[in-house]
C-alpha cells in the first residue's frame, strides 16, 4: 500500500479519466506508477511525455539497450518495482547484446553521480555510442533516478498483476502514443 493517496481509474474525472485511458489503452492497463501520480495530472502528463520522448522516440539506442539501462540504474537504487516492470519489458524484447560496459556505467552515475568526467564519455565512445547515444543513456539514467526516488518515496510494492502493463513496444515508434513508466 502507497504512503499517499491514490485515485483509482474508476473514480478518475478531466484529465485525470483522459490519461488513464490513454495509458490503459497503450500498456494494457495503469500501473501504481501512474496512480500515486493521480493528485496531480498536470505533472502526471508532463512525467508521461518525458517517458515516451526518453524511452520510445526513435534514436541510436535500441529499446533493449534504453531497458537494460533503465533496469540498471534501478538495481542500483534498490528499486525492486522498476526492476520488476522494466526487466519484464526488457524480457519481451527481441536479444541484443547489450554492452556490459554501458551497464557498468549507467550503475556508476547512479551511485557517483558526481564523479562523472571526460573518461566516462571516452569509455562509452569505445563501446562504438556516437555523442546522441551518449546523451541518451545519460538521459535515461536521469530518469531512472527521477522515477525510482518517486517509487521509493512514495512507497510503491510490485502490483500482482503488474506484467499486463509492461509491453515493450507501443506498436510504433511515435512518443505521441501513450506509455508510462
Amino acid at each position: 500500500m502507497p504512503f499517499i493517496e491514490m485515485v483509482e481509474p474508476e473514480s478518475a474525472r478531466g484529465l485525470l479519466a483522459e490519461l488513464y485511458t490513454q495509458i490503459a489503452k497503450a500498456r494494457g492497463g495503469v500501473a501504481d506508477i501512474h496512480k500515486v501520480q493521480s493528485l496531480n495530472p498536470r505533472a502526471m502528463a508532463a512525467h508521461l511525455d518525458l517517458y515516451k520522448a526518453i524511452m520510445f522516440q526513435p534514436g541510436p539506442l535500441s529499446r533493449q539497450w534504453r531497458e537494460a539501462i533503465a533496469v540498471a540504474v534501478s538495481r542500483a537504487n534498490s528499486c525492486a518495482y522498476c526492476v520488476a516492470h522494466h526487466q519484464a519489458a526488457l524480457d519481451g524484447l527481441e536479444a541484443a547484446e547489450v554492452p556490459p560496459g554501458l551497464l557498468t556505467w549507467a550503475a556508476r552515475m547512479t551511485t557517483h553521480p558526481g564523479g562523472a568526467a571526460p573518461d566516462d564519455v571516452a569509455e562509452l565512445r569505445t563501446l562504438g555510442l556516437s555523442d546522441r547515444a551518449i546523451l541518451d543513456a545519460i538521459l535515461v539514467v536521469g530518469y531512472f533516478n527521477y522515477v525510482n526516488r518517486l517509487v521509493l518515496a512514495t512507497g510503491l510494492a510490485v502490483e500482482p498483476d503488474f506484467e499486463k502493463t509492461c509491453r515493450p513496444t507501443l506498436g510504433t515508434d511515435d512518443p505521441g502514443d501513450g506509455g508510462g513508466a
